[in-house]
């Protein structure tokens, strides 16, 4: 396994955010206290704290004609993985910021995008590439 990455946010709510990163994005639980539970998101490591009254900012930046959430945060995953999330996700109910759709058609960096708040209010980016060499493609 190489590096991983670790990313520690804050929510207003342990329950809450148990439920939607361990239930609707399927991430498996690792340790957890009173204040905090680590989740295995693809396998790095996201820290949830419990950050009481917690209420993100909502700032946008427009990419390729949406009104992106800043800041966000989530995975690469190839193609095929991304549409199978995009389908699980649309039949569990989320709510889109972004809807799934493919941004930068046919040129470099193609790639599916989607974004989503979690129940506290943080901004998720999941993305799909036909081959992880394009991430970067200028």
């Amino acid at each position: 396994m190489g590096n991983l990455f670790h990313l520690a946010i804050p929510v207003n709510d342990l329950q809450e955010a148990k439920i939607f990163y361990g239930e609707k994005l399927g991430c498996k639980q690792g340790r957890s206290d009173k204040t905090w539970i680590d989740f295995s998101l693809y396998g790095h490591q996201l820290v949830t704290h419990y950050v009481p009254g917690y209420r993100p900012s909502q700032f946008f930046n427009e990419v390729d004609n949406d009104a992106v959430p800043v800041p966000h945060f989530g995975i690469i995953l190839l193609i095929d993985e991304w549409l199978e999330l995009a389908v699980r996700l649309e039949a569990s109910g989320i709510e889109f910021v972004i809807k799934p759709h493919i941004r930068f058609k046919d040129m470099p960096g193609e790639q599916g995008t989607m974004f989503f708040h979690d129940p506290s209010g943080n901004a998720l980016e999941f993305k799909g590439f036909r081959s992880f060499d394009s991430v970067f493609a200028k």
